[in-house]
């Protein structure tokens, strides 16, 4: 059985893709998400097989998070699914680590093969995309400007400097002592932050951190 996660920001077009998807004996939608941002918090917490990745998404979106996921998550595969085939778009989601780019016209059973071929260890890209997903840019591709996701950005300035030390490694005796609080006051702020972030444990947390590093310490 391969797993499956669906990132979109249209609910429609994940119900369905899972609809779709699951009349396959061999597939299993296990997750969905909205946004870049959520599809790194899917990934950790399903460790699915396939990720199928949308690229314009508020937040984060595709390029970034498959950059992301295929830095950390080395058994999850990403196969891009996206109504835009520009040379821009392909060329970035292959250099940073996609496993294939589909445009959402593809047949079903199309689609599914591809999915299992990706699930396999194989590259699939749409008719006429292959050119496109290894011409050079003529210029350094644009920084796809990443913003802190809601419950990211409404944490208090205390709880994002626990956080980050959290990324870093830190337990809560070494953040009281670099913070000059409690450590008490230390798994206070921990027991918030999973709480508002919708995460399992600390593992969790500093992995989601991770990709928001700078915009937490600049922020913090």
């Amino acid at each position: 059985m391969i797993r499956i996660l669906l990132v979109d920001d249209q609910t429609i077009i994940r119900q369905g893709l899972r609809s779709l998807l699951e009349s396959k004996p061999d597939l299993q939608v296990v997750g969905d998400a909205e946004n870049g941002h959520r599809a790194i918090q899917q990934v950790e917490a399903l460790q699915p097989d396939v990720v199928l990745m949308d690229i314009r998404m508020p937040g984060m979106d595709g390029v970034a998070a498959t950059q992301f996921i295929s830095q950390h998550y080395a058994t999850t595969k990403v196969l891009v699914l996206t109504t835009f085939d520009d040379d821009e778009y392909v060329s970035q989601a292959m250099r940073v680590g996609a496993n294939g780019y589909l445009l959402k016209d593809t047949p079903s059973d199309e689609l599914a093969l591809a999915i299992r071929l990706v699930h396999r260890g194989y590259t699939q890209l749409g008719p006429g995309l292959l050119e496109k997903a290894f011409t050079p840019l003529p210029t350094a591709p644009p920084v796809t400007p990443v913003t802190l996701p809601p419950e990211l950005a409404e944490l208090t300035p205390r709880e994002r400097e626990v956080l980050c030390l959290i990324a870093a490694g830190a337990s809560n005796r070494e953040i009281a002592t670099t913070l000059h609080i409690a450590e008490s006051t230390v798994k206070n702020y921990v027991t918030n932050i999973l709480s508002q972030l919708h995460l399992r444990d600390r593992t969790q947390a500093a992995l989601f951190a991770t990709a928001f590093l700078p915009l937490l310490e600049a922020q913090g």
